[in-house]
Parts: C-alpha cells; sequence; structure tokens
C-alpha cells in the first residue's frame, strides 16, 4: 500500500484520537464528575475506539470493565448498554485512549495491498459488522470524531469551554 496514503490516513485518524483525548483531559474534574453524560459518552467512545481496532473483533479484552445491562436498567444518561463497573477517572479513560491510540497507529502502519480486505467480522447474525479493514478504520474515526464533537458541544455549552482542533496527528499536546 501506497506510504503517502497510509501517513494520510493516520494524520486524519490520529488527529481524531488527539481530539478525544484533549476534550477529556481538559475537561474540568468537577464538571466530568458531575455531567453523567459527558462521561457516558467519554467512556462510549474510549470503549468502541479500542474495540473497532481489535481485529479479530473476538480477541477484544477492554482495559476497562463494563457490564451490559438492558435498557429498563441503564442509567438515563446512559447512551448505549455498556455500563461501566466503576467511575473510572480522567486519568484512567486518557491512559486507555493513549494505549489505543498506539494501537490504531500500529494497525495502519501494518496495512499492506494484501491485507487491505482482511475483514472485521463480529458473527454471522443480519446486523453483525463484517467490514474490510480500512472501512472500519474509517468508520471508527467517523464513530470517535461524532463523539468528540459532542463532548466539545457540552463543554462549549455548559461552561463555555472551548476545545483545542487537531489538524494532524501529534500537532496537539495530549501528554
Amino acid at each position: 500500500m501506497d506510504k503517502s496514503v497510509i501517513e494520510i490516513l493516520w494524520n486524519q485518524f490520529g488527529a481524531s484520537i488527539d481530539m478525544l483525548i484533549n476534550v477529556i483531559s481538559h475537561c474540568p474534574d468537577n464538571y466530568f464528575t458531575t455531567n453523567k453524560r459527558f462521561y457516558y459518552i467519554a467512556f462510549h467512545s474510549t470503549i468502541f475506539l479500542d474495540y473497532y481496532l481489535t481485529i479479530p473483533p473476538s480477541d477484544f479484552s477492554p482495559m476497562l470493565s463494563f457490564t451490559k445491562l438492558e435498557h429498563k436498567d441503564r442509567p438515563q444518561e446512559a447512551i448505549d448498554d455498556l455500563i461501566p463497573d466503576k467511575n473510572f477517572d480522567k486519568q484512567e479513560i486518557v491512559a486507555y485512549l493513549k494505549k489505543s491510540r498506539e494501537k490504531g497507529k500500529q494497525l495502519i502502519y501494518s496495512l499492506t495491498n494484501e491485507n487491505l480486505n482482511s475483514l472485521f467480522k463480529e458473527g454471522d447474525h443480519p446486523n453483525d459488522m463484517n467490514y474490510p479493514i480500512l472501512e472500519i478504520i474509517l468508520y471508527n474515526m467517523r464513530h470517535t470524531q461524532h463523539h468528540t464533537a459532542q463532548l466539545n458541544m457540552l463543554l462549549r455549552q455548559d461552561i463555555n469551554e472551548h476545545i483545542e482542533w487537531s489538524f494532524r496527528a501529534g500537532d496537539i499536546n495530549i501528554e
């Protein structure tokens, strides 16, 4: 696979991850612990970033534990059925995102013409994902950016906090 395409793909996917790390890192601690919608979006984004980078997905082993709950049993602010087993702090979530960032970079830089169409395949049910690697990477980037935008909007609306934009992976400080 063309090296410039790989670099472009990483620059943009990495920037999406950097922005997610940045918005969570810059969220004031009291807001992070009291605004459960923000917290659940951050947790969801972190878990699924890693999940969509795991090929095959059956090998997924999250760093942060969760329980799947039926709709009637979920907290009102939850955005899906994956409920954290405890209140993870920002540092735990950011550390997980940084590990997933490296995992994503390794996946992208390992792309070749031979493995480009390998599949991210969840199972054989009609709604299970069955995507070529390149498509799941692009899907993951869109998913990450979607939730990053939600987190940015919450901070801007609720506390007038502006978070820096990333043009390419590594251009903002995420340390």
